[in-house]
């Protein structure tokens, strides 16, 4: 029988249910708020303090950043405490000035300068240094901690490097690294994404932004650095060139939420390897694929079947380890008990 957790969700329409925690003790709460593809996940901490990964596109009307306030809003929040932004892409950073004009922003998060330059780049990057330029400023590396009271943020990849070290509790021999079939090398600024483990008590959650084929498997080969996790943010909104089996069957999570566009991302070959994943219960999409076809997740699991709307697919976490997720277009929501010991 499943266990109950109280379902206070940032954007859910979900009736609350029994509580798990202790009295006056807030949930973590996380919010993978559409974007269209890109890359927007609101993490509000149970001490209050708020960290956004990526901002999602430019233009558009604002339309990204107007999403994001409007989650930001709903959970209470007047500023963002720190924005890590995964890499310079489009998708992932080209919010960040209006959404600046929206919300303040305390502390920028990143690996440092870009790779990639020309016009269109130089101009991406140009436009998040002057905003960066008004708040406090954090290069990180793997193995450094995003300093937000109440939870442990791991940086595990930045700048092309990974762990060296295995996370506690990590560590394990992954026999999945001897089938693994190499890429070609990557030398955008996907392969340099900032990846993180966001841990809460016994909860975690691993978001790798659009790490690429090759980083994936030095992450966890030939021993898993990561561990084991519950939730899995696929990586690169389910792109082929990101999600290797060698790394996500090696982290076992019990729900994969897929970041993904109506066009953009949702592959049958990433869908695939979630769907085989070993110990995975569920998958939600904030997007039905178009390529996806068959293998998109049943609709209850998905909160856009199309692009006239903008549900986000919500997290709440306990400190027990145990979570539930929800899809804030029909307020279906599946709860998930803490893992044996």
């Amino acid at each position: 029988m499943r266990a109950a957790v109280t379902i206070a969700v940032v954007l859910s329409a979900a009736a609350p249910l029994r509580p798990m925690r202790a009295a006056g003790e807030r949930p973590l709460a996380i919010s993978v708020i559409d974007v269209e593809g890109g890359q927007a996940t609101l993490v509000v901490s149970p001490s209050g303090e708020s960290m956004l990964v990526d901002t999602g596109y430019p233009g558009f009307g604002g339309r990204d950043a107007d999403r994001i306030a409007a989650a930001a809003k709903q959970a209470g929040l007047s500023r963002i405490d720190y924005l890590v932004v995964t890499h310079y892409h489009n998708d992932h950073v080209g919010g960040v000035p209006a959404l600046a004009e929206r919300l303040p922003i305390r502390t920028f998060v990143d690996h440092g300068p870009s790779v990639e330059h020309g016009a269109e780049p130089d101009a991406l990057m140009a436009a998040y240094l002057d905003v960066r330029a008004r708040g406090r400023h954090l290069q990180v590396k793997p193995g450094d901690r995003v300093p937000i009271r109440g939870l442990n943020v791991r940086v595990v990849s930045a700048a092309g490097n990974v762990l060296s070290r295995p996370l506690p509790g990590a560590g394990a021999p992954n026999p999945l690294c001897r089938d693994f079939v190499a890429k070609a090398e990557d030398p955008t600024e996907n392969a340099r994404s900032v990846g993180l483990v966001i841990e809460y008590g016994r909860f975690r959650m691993l978001d790798l932004g659009d790490l690429t084929w090759n980083k994936e498997r030095d992450l966890v080969c030939p021993a898993n650095r990561v561990g084991i996790v519950d939730v899995y943010l696929t990586t690169h909104h389910g792109l082929p060139i990101s999600g290797a089996p060698v790394i996500v069957h090696a982290v076992r999570p019990r729900a994969a939420v897929m970041n993904n566009g109506s066009t953009k991302g949702g592959s049958p070959e990433a869908l695939g390897v979630i769907h085989d994943t070993p110990g995975l219960e569920d998958l939600w999409q904030v997007h039905r694929s178009v390529a996806g076809g068959e293998r998109n997740a049943p609709e209850q699991f998905i909160a856009n079947l199309d692009e006239s709307t903008a549900h986000a697919i919500d997290i709440t976490a306990d400190r027990s380890g145990a979570f539930a997720v929800t899809n804030t277009r029909n307020g279906f929501s599946r709860q998930y008990p803490p893992r044996g010991p």
